[in-house]
């Protein structure tokens, strides 16, 4: 699966977390995609779906069960610690809790100096003068430096965050729900300074969240998770405009339309998400799946390409 010129490449990713009383839970199947320099994947799904999960394991916070992960051609599963704390300059994550993500023992100068010094920066006056770029870059004042956490609303804590992972300049920003915790106004600010780093900066962002209107402001492809799987993976307003899996659909039926003169039709499911110990045969989806027949239950759908010439469009469905 390996593609010229790729910056991220995940493939057949696994992570079973075991039970104390036995058995295990299953929270990625077989997870695969590509990520290009300077592109945003977003990742979307029901609570549960292995969104986070999948973010911890790219970066090796936790470690997969099975598969590969590449960062520009070099497999990461093969690093020593020493090589992996080198690579990590180059992979940052943004946390969704901007309260529990910040030490309230620091002040924001030593929370912010605290990655350069681990990454080697030995020069006091070279740190001091980065975290004030650092500050300015997300919209904070100098003063800042002297403060602690607590003196801070949740949309500044979420950008000393953001500051913090861009402190070593890296190339991939992860990041996992970071505007769900804070106020609609406030989120508006947090996704419109992310996009402007971006341009900047040339980086690259996977980005998760449930939100399916966040996702498609932000997202150049969008995954869309289901009990571990990747059901959907495709060019955003693709898969916004012509979504091609049932439960892409029903995501999409959901949103709210703020035009009551064009309501949509509610794809209402039934039933509950599977338990990720026990996943069904076959289709995870076909429990709940208005459209399931009887190859769903026993046959594990292939990945087809549903898209057009030039914009795949892929998607793990018998109906195709």
């Amino acid at each position: 699966m390996t593609a010229t010129g790729a910056l991220l490449e995940v493939e057949a990713l696994h992570k079973h977390f075991p039970l104390k009383g036995g058995g295990r839970v299953h929270a990625l199947n077989g997870v695969s995609l590509v990520q290009a320099r300077g592109e945003t994947i977003g990742i979307v799904g029901e609570s549960g779906c292995g969104k986070s999960t999948l973010a911890r394991a790219v970066l090796r916070l936790i470690e997969p069960s099975g598969g590969r992960v590449r960062f520009e051609g070099e497999d990461l599963g093969q690093l020593s610690q020493r090589a992996l704390r080198r690579r990590r300059r180059d992979m940052q994550i943004v946390f969704q809790d901007p309260y529990a993500a910040l030490d309230p023992r620091f002040r924001i100068g030593a929370t912010l100096e605290e990655p350069l010094i681990i990454h080697g920066q030995s020069d006091r006056r070279a740190r001091r003068d980065k975290v004030r770029a650092l500050l300015a870059l997300v919209g904070l004042p100098d003063n800042a430096l002297a403060r602690y956490p607590h003196e801070f609303s949740g949309g500044q804590r979420q950008r000393i965050g953001i500051a913090r992972a861009l402190a070593v300049d890296p190339k991939l920003v992860v990041l996992d729900e970071p505007v769900s915790a804070l106020d609609v106004s406030i989120q508006s600010q947090i996704l419109n300074l992310l996009a402007e780093l971006r341009e900047r900066l040339r980086l690259s962002y996977l980005f998760i969240s449930h939100d399916l209107a966040v996702i498609r402001y932000i997202s150049d492809r969008v995954a869309v998770m289901y009990l571990g799987q990747i059901v959907e993976l495709g060019a955003a307003e693709a898969v916004y405009q012509m979504p091609a899996h049932p439960y892409t659909r029903a995501l999409l039926s959901a949103i709210p339309q703020p035009d009551p003169a064009r309501r949509r039709n509610r794809i209402v499911l039934t039933g509950d998400v599977p338990n990720p110990e026990h996943p069904p045969p076959g289709c995870p989806f076909h429990p709940r799946c208005p459209q399931a027949f009887e190859r769903c239950r026993q046959e594990a759908p292939a990945e087809r390409d549903v898209g057009s010439p030039g914009s795949p469009q892929l998607v793990r469905c018998h109906l195709y």
